[in-house]
């Protein structure tokens, strides 16, 4: 009883150490990447580790293409702080 209250305080101080995740793309990629992983080839944890891939790189193509609608590039988009 005293190591599952010692794991579970333990884990409860890495995720509130934790900063919050940039994930726009990963999640929807991960779960249907995982449910067709799973289906297709009984591997569901490859399919969401590609899916969240996929996801990431289209969430990251479809912001890049809003910012060229909107006038900015990358550089001007990018934030410098040289102080």
């Amino acid at each position: 009883m005293k190591s599952i209250i010692a794991f579970s305080s333990v884990a409860l101080l890495i995720l509130a150490a934790t900063g919050p995740a940039d994930a726009k793309g990963c999640l929807k990629g991960a779960v249907v990447g995982g449910a067709a992983g799973h289906y297709v080839a009984h591997h569901g944890l490859l399919g969401a580790a590609a899916g969240c891939l996929i996801g990431r790189h289209e969430a990251n193509k479809h912001e890049r293409e809003q910012d060229r609608r909107q006038g900015t590039s990358d550089y001007q988009s990018a934030r410098h702080d040289y102080r």
